[in-house]
């Protein structure tokens, strides 16, 4: 991929004087350039801009109907603008300095000495090509970025009917603060009745933060899938422990990761979870919604070897689900930077209880709530209803 300065440079020259029209054609023949387009005005340059691609404007500063100064407002801020050499007297400097300000890459006396022409032409030719393979490099690199996002995203559960079964649905959303994310969440059955989730939130942001995202999320499944095939079913703070040590083990930049983890019997809504420096769990009914309390806070994956993790057992009643969130949405904050709060969830999400409305509730109010303000974590919402 390359962005060479044009074989054939095209060149637009904006000048109501004909001889300096004239001149500047003969001055660029004999540099060796192209003929170049021509506009009387800056009425005339702007179409001709928006007709057609230029790799240079040669742009006088003073004509009727819409001068230099009024182009170059006129061409601000557009990313897609040529770059602009403004044809000036010595006695119009002001105008000059002003041109530079709205982004006129240099200014040429109208003296148009062929040696100071090459020399403009030449850094500003350059420069755009320096732009321009910039630009592309940019474009591959988003290119890259949204498709390691697709790839990431698809590494977690999405069919929430397939998955919900007999008296269990669920749901969950996740969407990542940049391109590559590092929250995580997954749903497992293991065996016929039981039900492993899990919301983890890796520090930081960016590729590093998702590969350790998939990392987690694959030691998670393996320990998952060890236990199905003795016939068992793990105790959460066992995964929680075979996940750390693997992570602990090689963690030269001491990233950790925050999980809640549980696992529910699907006939009776019993079942055991396992937080580890994690926000906490969330009980949903009919009667609103509480923090599940009686659950230690342990310490984050990935910071120290040979952690000891224990669980705590916890009961849905028919009809009540858990929910299980990252701090994006806590954490998410208005222009003003004001942060989006625990109560707020709270209020959120009210009285309701099944999960995909829940969720939609409370991205919902999240969002009214930020104002469209850039995202400052990713955010990532999971829950689990038992109907009894």
């Amino acid at each position: 991929m390359s962005a060479a300065i044009p074989v054939v440079p095209q060149i637009l020259v904006v000048d109501d004087s004909s001889f300096n029209r004239l001149l500047l054609k003969r001055r660029l023949a004999e540099l060796g350039y192209p003929e170049p387009a021509m506009a009387t005005n800056g009425v005339e340059a702007l179409a001709a801009i928006a007709a057609q691609p230029f790799d240079v404007v040669l742009l006088d500063l003073e004509m009727p109907e819409l001068d230099g100064i009024g182009v170059l407002e006129r061409l601000h801020g557009q990313g897609n603008a040529p770059p602009v050499i403004v044809i000036s007297a010595q006695t119009e400097m002001s105008g000059v300095i002003r041109c530079i300000e709205l982004g006129a890459e240099d200014y040429l006396p109208k003296s148009f000495d062929p040696p100071l022409l090459r020399a403009r032409l030449q850094a500003v030719l350059e420069k755009k090509r320096l732009r321009d393979l910039a630009a592309e490099r940019l474009q591959a690199l988003e290119a890259e970025l949204e498709s390691a996002r697709r790839a990431q995203l698809s590494l977690v559960p999405g069919d929430f009917a397939a998955i919900s079964r007999g008296r269990v649905t669920v749901a969950a959303h996740m969407e990542p603060a940049r391109e590559v994310g590092g929250d995580l969440y997954d749903m497992q059955w293991i065996g016929p009745r039981h039900l492993m989730f899990v919301v983890a939130d890796v520090a930081g942001k960016g590729a590093s933060a998702g590969l350790t995202m998939a990392r987690s999320l694959g030691l998670i499944r393996a320990g998952v899938q060890m236990a199905a095939s003795r016939g068992e079913i793990p105790d959460p703070a066992d995964l929680m422990a075979l996940a750390n040590g693997d992570l602990a083990a090689n963690n030269p930049e001491m990233t950790f990761v925050t999980a809640a983890l549980a696992i529910l019997d699907a006939e009776t809504g019993e079942g055991r979870i396992c937080v580890a420096g994690h926000e906490p769990a969330l009980r949903l009914s009919a009667a609103g919604v509480t923090v599940m309390d009686g659950f230690k806070i342990q310490p984050p994956l990935g910071i120290m070897e040979d952690l000891p993790y224990a669980s705590a057992p916890f009961a849905l009643a028919p009809g009540e689900a858990m929910l299980l969130l990252s701090d994006g949405v806590t954490e998410a904050h208005d222009p003003d930077k004001a942060l989006f709060g625990k109560e707020r969830v709270l209020a959120a999400l009210g009285r309701e209880a099944d999960p995909a409305a829940a969720i939609k509730a409370l991205l919902r109010e999240v969002a009214g709530f930020v104002r469209g303000a850039p995202p400052a974590d990713d955010v990532t919402v999971l829950a689990v209803r038992y109907a009894g």
